[in-house]
């Protein structure tokens, strides 16, 4: 198997990733170092890291297979700026790096039981210093509430493959962060009802 015949492709990818960037430009700090957890096949980092050349990327994930797929992306697009993948779990106590500048997690805490929304915030705010940034994108309810007939029919979907898994509050993963010393969310409507939720630490 040549490196590049390890790419996995995750097509929602192409749909979302130049709206995510487009929030991402206005966010994020202007240089520093941007860890994403969760990063899956890795075809988010290589394009952010291509649009951001002044930012570091460091993508991870806890999955030997994602993290092949997330180095042969890196390795294709040929960015510099674009680190190999580390081995993350979000729920692990401590993480394999020290500091970080912003936080990614895109996709990941509605397939994942809830504790991996815990152990994400604490590591965040483990990691980031005053006026660092977490970012998370997906779909949430809203008020208890779901905010598309979509987002309900894919909630039902998550729940009957785990039922630890689900479409989650945004009040919840707010307070979460709020307790975890996180400043309340800017909030960016996104397409295919999704949002981007930005917590400033």
């Amino acid at each position: 198997m040549t490196e590049l015949d390890r790419r996995l492709h995750a097509p929602a990818t192409v749909r979302n990733r130049d709206a995510i960037l487009a929030v991402l430009r206005a966010h994020l700090p202007a240089r520093g170092l941007v860890l994403e957890l969760a990063s899956g096949s890795g075809e988010h980092a290589a394009h952010f890291a291509a649009a951001l050349p002044d930012l570091v990327f460091q993508p991870s994930d806890p999955d030997d297979a994602a993290r092949a797929s997330i180095d042969a992306w890196a390795a294709a697009a040929g960015s510099a700026n674009l680190r190999p993948a580390l081995a993350l779990d979000a729920t692990a106590a401590r993480w394999p790096i020290a500091a970080a500048d912003a936080v990614l997690c895109i996709n990941m805490i509605h397939i994942a039981p809830w504790r991996a929304a815990e152990g994400l915030v604490a590591g965040a705010a483990r990691v980031l210093s005053q006026g660092g940034v977490l970012y998370l994108y997906g779909p949430f309810k809203r008020d208890g509430a779901h905010t598309a007939p979509s987002n309900q029919a894919f909630d039902a979907s998550l729940r009957g493959q785990n039922p630890e898994w689900g479409v989650r509050d945004l009040e919840a993963v707010a307070a979460l962060a709020a307790r975890a010393g996180f400043a309340p969310p800017q909030i960016v409507p996104m397409p295919a009802n999704n949002l981007s939720v930005i917590f400033g630490r």
